[in-house]
């Protein structure tokens, strides 16, 4: 059980690094990003976005920063460690 949490949580904080990467890869590549490139970043999006959604909602505003993805990842580290402890 704790192993299949871990994985969970593992591809959660893989997809909003990712998410992450992408914005800024995705604006370097000009008008027309190749095709693979929006699709990686349409499926990263859709995955991340019920999680970073909410928390960007109740964070107050940083003059156009996002800092959403800090703090879930802050939380998923914590959930990683209630997990190891409890399994």
């Amino acid at each position: 059980m704790a192993g299949l949490l871990n994985a969970i949580l593992t591809l959660l904080t893989i997809a909003i690094f990712a998410r992450v990467i992408l914005t800024f890869i995705i604006p370097l590549t000009g008008d027309r990003p190749h095709p693979v490139l929006v699709t990686i970043n349409t499926m990263v999006n859709q995955v991340t976005e019920p999680i970073l959604g909410p928390v960007r909602r109740s964070l107050p505003s940083f003059g156009g920063f996002d800092f959403s993805p800090m703090a879930v990842l802050i939380i998923l580290i914590l959930l990683r460690r209630v997990v190891n402890a409890v399994f």
